[in-house]
């Protein structure tokens, strides 16, 4: 029995006791001789009255318990009344909110309050990429930019394709170099970043410089390092000696519409909106399946957004450079001087800016980051959990103690920022993760199990 349950009981049975030989004293001693009553009238009157005093006793012994031991009392009963939480329940179609219990460890309590304060809204990516009204995609169009993309024809030397920096099944879009090789051997001096859900981007290329498909997919067939066509009229000869180009652009432009570059772009666009990837383990939790995701996976969420990373990583695609996004897409890297930015040679590339330096760079999507490596704009990192750390101290600031000085203010500031925790940084690696894409998981295993390809691939 609970000791304080037991301590009431011991008190109770002594006021009941004492009250008893009180009521007895009184009924013998004075009620009764005051009235005349002997034997067992006497008992009977003590009875009467006793049972009154009893029952005003045992009402205080009741209030009492429930005011000095509620955690005995009221709350069991509380507790038994709450359903217990369903594991997945059916999503609410009706448009209101539902909530569903989510257990998580006490180590993480404090970034789970953080990351539940209202405000911000997670969001599952679009079944579909938005069109541009002068570009509206057909099967047709889309075909023939399937057929253009994986086309090396389109190079100079006929040994490059869009598909050979971005290999949309095997490496997730990208291919899996620390920078991309062209023709003649060429390297270039950036990573490459992912075709899938670039759709969704209101900028492209690391610098930014694209602001649509089309546009993006004029540089690489012009770029001396990675297709080398010599001119754009020599990209539209290229394709227009091909009959089964010219039958196909006849499709899917109309038979009178001259084969041009401006075309060649919108098909290869075309189909590129069709590489979006909304089936991720993310995307199945915001859509209503709690158990999509696993507990390292649940704090590592609560972390990205407790630590600030929604800050540039926002919206579906999870980049400020998206067309979910009015916010400034491009953002100073490194912000902060670290370590890092030697060691892994961050700043003698300035992106935008164009001189070394800490450069300006579009904010890329962490969609599928997972899948995407080596990271960053000079493919330098080969861990994603290293790109968390860089992160974490060149933008966040969260690298230990800091000293601000504020020359307009006048003012020294103390701060501290320690670096994640190896807990922490695993919990949000697992958390990018869950933003990989199940088909593209899929492809990635089955390209892993062949032969390492030679570097003339």
């Amino acid at each position: 029995m609970n000791h304080g349950i037991f301590d009431v009981l011991v008190f109770g049975l002594g006021a009941v006791m004492a009250g008893v030989l009180l009521l007895l004293a009184m009924v013998h001693l004075e009620l009764g001789p005051t009235v005349r009553l002997a034997g067992r009238k006497r008992w009977l009157l003590a009875a009467a009255l006793g049972s009154g005093v009893l029952a005003f006793v045992i009402k205080l012994l009741i209030i009492v318990t429930l005011i000095n031991f509620p955690q005995y009392t009221i709350a069991p009963l509380l507790a038994s009344n709450v359903p217990a939480p369903r594991a997945a329940p059916a999503p609410v179609m009706s448009g209101r909110p539902h909530y569903v219990w989510l257990a998580l460890d006490k180590r993480y309590r404090s970034s789970a309050a953080a990351a539940t304060q209202p405000g911000y809204r997670w969001q599952a990516l679009p079944e579909q990429a938005p069109m541009p009204p002068h570009n509206p995609a057909t099967p047709a169009k889309v075909a023939l930019g399937r057929q253009l993309f994986f086309d090396p024809a389109l190079s100079r030397d006929g040994t490059v394709s869009c598909a050979s920096c971005h290999d949309v099944d095997g490496m997730a879009g990208t291919d899996g170099r620390a920078t991309s090789r062209g023709i003649d051997g060429h390297i270039g001096n950036r990573n490459a970043p992912t075709v899938w859900n670039a759709a969704f981007q209101s900028l492209l290329f690391w610098d930014g410089r694209a602001a649509s498909l089309e546009e993006q997919a004029r540089g690489p067939l012009l770029n001396p390092l990675e297709m080398g066509m010599p001119s754009p009229a020599a990209v539209e000869e290229r394709v227009r000696s091909r009959m089964q180009y010219r039958d196909a652009f006849a499709v899917a432009f109309g038979a009178a519409a001259p084969i041009t570059l401006d075309r060649i772009v919108e098909a290869i666009a075309a189909y590129e909106r069709t590489l979006i990837t909304p089936d991720s383990a993310y995307d199945r939790f915001v859509r209503g399946e709690p158990g999509a995701l696993t507990p390292a996976q649940l704090r590592g969420m609560a972390l990205f957004q407790s630590f600030g990373c929604i800050t540039c990583h926002h919206g579906p695609n999870f980049s400020a450079a998206s067309v979910f996004d009015d916010s400034t897409p491009r953002r100073i890297f490194p912000a902060n001087p670290t370590p890092y930015e030697q060691r892994y040679d961050l700043i003698s590339d300035g992106g935008a800016n164009g001189t070394a330096g800490r450069g300006v760079w579009r904010v890329p999507s962490l969609r599928n980051v997972a899948l995407t490596g080596p990271w960053l704009h000079n493919g330098a990192v080969t861990e994603l959990a290293e790109v968390v750390r860089i992160m974490a101290g060149a933008q966040l600031g969260r690298a230990g103690h800091y000293l601000l000085w504020s020359e307009q203010e006048g003012r020294l500031r103390e701060i501290d920022q320690p670096a994640p925790s190896e807990a922490e940084v695993a919990d949000i690696v697992a958390f990018l993760h869950a933003l990989s894409s199940e088909r593209l998981v899929a492809g990635r295993r089955a390209a892993d199990t062949l032969p390492t390809r030679g570097e003339g691939g």
